[in-house]
């Protein structure tokens, strides 16, 4: 069997602060083991504010507002989680499997901490988390979908002692 090895891409925006880097890095990775992906994954990351988030909102969901993350898996998953993955586009090229996109927005992510007493770093977390369940095929388009993604994500969130 090969060596997993994730890769994490964060690119941040000029104006955004570069501290949470590590923070998203570390959330993703522990959320890929929580879910015991066993093939080399990527997943880029994107930190922005509002008016960025904003405009891709607009772009690629027609949603007029500023959000707090979006994903954008690059895999088509038979059902949530990871399972049937030998089935996937897997690029032998990087022998990674390139997961998705994720962009959150830290002016979100600062004033929902705020609000919901929480550190800025356990909110990056938070959405990090969720983010990369949705990039593995998790949805909350249905009540018991989104009692399943909130568990997963307290869980996953719990391991990383936040």
């Amino acid at each position: 069997m090969n060596k997993v090895n994730h890769k994490v891409y964060v690119q941040c925006d000029d104006d955004i602060v570069h501290e949470f880097t590590g923070v998203i890095e570390h959330t993703v990775l522990a959320a890929l083991r929580y879910e015991k992906v066993d093939l080399s994954c990527s997943v880029s990351v994107l930190v922005t504010d509002d008016a960025r988030i904003h405009e891709y909102n607009l772009k690629y969901r027609e949603i007029d507002k500023a959000t707090d993350v979006l994903s954008f898996p690059m895999q088509e998953f038979n059902s949530a989680g990871w399972s049937n993955h030998r089935e996937l586009d897997y690029d032998e090229s990087t022998n990674e499997l390139p997961l998705g996109d994720i962009i959150i927005s830290m002016e979100s992510v600062i004033r929902q901490a705020e609000e919901y007493g929480n550190t800025v770093q356990y909110e990056t977390a938070y959405l990090i988390i969720h983010s990369t369940l949705h990039l593995l095929g998790y949805d909350h388009d249905s009540e018991e979908n989104e009692k399943t993604m909130h568990s997963k994500t307290k869980l996953i969130i719990k391991e990383m002692d936040y």
